[in-house]
């Protein structure tokens, strides 16, 4: 190839070369042009699908502003509902003794059987030796047929074991002192810790005014701030008025008075006392029940003394109502947590132990869960009758 050929091949290269270099040149001066602007986004809710006008709700309190008082159950028929858990339940004090006295032919084994059922039911051992001897007895006289007669025997002995001649009316009527003035009827509720003291009390308040008395409440349990606040919230959703102390700590036996005086000045027909809770072998503690006992008696006498129990406690409770029947003359008792209970002899032995009646009986949780205490409606409850 000569020079001329080669110079012009040169050139030619040169000539591209440029002309490819001026068009990346134009290229990156070009202007680009910005990306595509997406839409702002709210944040992130929750939108009702509908928009819909909330009902109003009933109103809770009246115009006045004050709150509406609650209207309780009356106290007659209360029992039927204690008789249907008991049913419910299995009874099985009523369903173990059924059983055993169904059986084509009563060995010694038999009736041992029966012995164990009604002691582990804390009937008591005097109870039950006579609940057996007259079971016997009444075998060997005219024979156990068939179930029905079985049912009636047993319902018959348990009766008279709990005994329906006591009387377990309370003593919660308005009377006369000895000047001829009215004055309250006082009632004193006593018990160990743990029974389900002041809530008893709340029901019973609002049993009574169900039955149409007036009720002032005593908070004498100054030593828990929160029982004086409890016994004031039951008192207050029935329309109970309540005295307590203005500081913790403070005299209960003061409370107790002034709750009396209080009940004389307002005409009401009956006072309930709360006490503190209690070890019935706390020398200490029995010795301050019987100072209450002895100040508010100055005011006006006590017409009930209801010492409440845990049915489920058993043979414990007995020692506990010796002690503060010594100490404060207990007249009644109130067994809590009776329903569907296999410890539902307790009514028998501590009746025999103290030789007063249940007069009341807890039925459950709910506020109107307490009810007057019916003999035979109570055994048939343990029957399933």
């Amino acid at each position: 190839m000569g020079v001329n050929e080669i110079l012009v091949w040169v050139l030619l290269i040169v000539a591209v070369l440029v002309v490819g270099a001026g068009a990346a040149v134009m290229l990156l001066r070009r202007p680009t042009a910005p990306p595509p602007q997406l839409p702002a986004q709210a944040p992130a809710t929750v939108e009702p699908a509908e928009a819909v006008e909330p009902e109003a709700e009933p109103s809770a309190e009246p115009e006045t502003g004050e709150p509406a008082l609650e209207k309780p159950e009356p106290s007659a028929g209360r029992l039927v509902r204690l008789r249907q858990r008991l049913a419910r339940s299995g009874s099985p004090l009523g369903a173990k003794m059924l059983a055993v006295l169904s059986r084509d032919h009563l060995t010694q084994d038999d009736w041992d059987e029966l012995e164990e059922t009604l002691l582990l039911a804390d009937v008591g051992a005097g109870p039950t030796g006579e609940l057996i001897d007259a079971l016997r007895t009444q075998v060997r006289a005219d024979g156990l047929a068939d179930v029905t007669a079985t049912r009636a025997a047993l319902r018959d002995q348990l009766v008279a074991l709990v005994d329906p001649t006591m009387d377990r009316s309370l003593a919660t009527t308005a009377t006369a002192d000895d000047e001829g003035n009215a004055r309250p009827a006082v009632v004193l509720v006593v018990g160990v810790n743990g029974t389900g003291k002041t809530t008893t009390i709340g029901k019973l308040a609002r049993l009574l005014v169900a039955d149409g008395s007036t009720v002032v409440l005593g908070a004498a349990d100054t030593f828990r701030a929160a029982a004086a606040d409890q016994l004031q919230t039951w008192g207050s959703r029935v329309g109970v008025a309540t005295v307590r102390a203005d500081r913790d700590g403070a005299d209960p036996a003061s409370v107790a008075f002034d709750a009396v005086r209080t009940g004389k000045q307002t005409g009401a027909d009956v006072v309930l006392l709360d006490t503190a809770g209690r070890l019935q072998n706390k020398a200490g503690l029995m010795d301050e029940l019987g100072k209450i006992v002895k100040v508010a008696s100055r005011e006006a006498p006590l017409d009930e003394v209801l010492l409440v129990l845990d049915a489920t406690t058993g043979q414990n409770g007995l020692a506990q109502a010796r002690v503060f029947s010594q100490v404060a003359g207990v007249t009644g008792i109130v067994l809590t947590k009776l329903d569907g209970t296999a410890k539902g002899g307790i009514v028998i032995a501590v009746q025999r132990e103290l030789g007063v009646p249940v007069k009341l009986v807890g039925l459950g949780e709910g506020p109107d869960d307490l009810a007057p205490f019916d003999a035979e409606a109570f055994v048939d409850g343990l029957l399933d009758a």
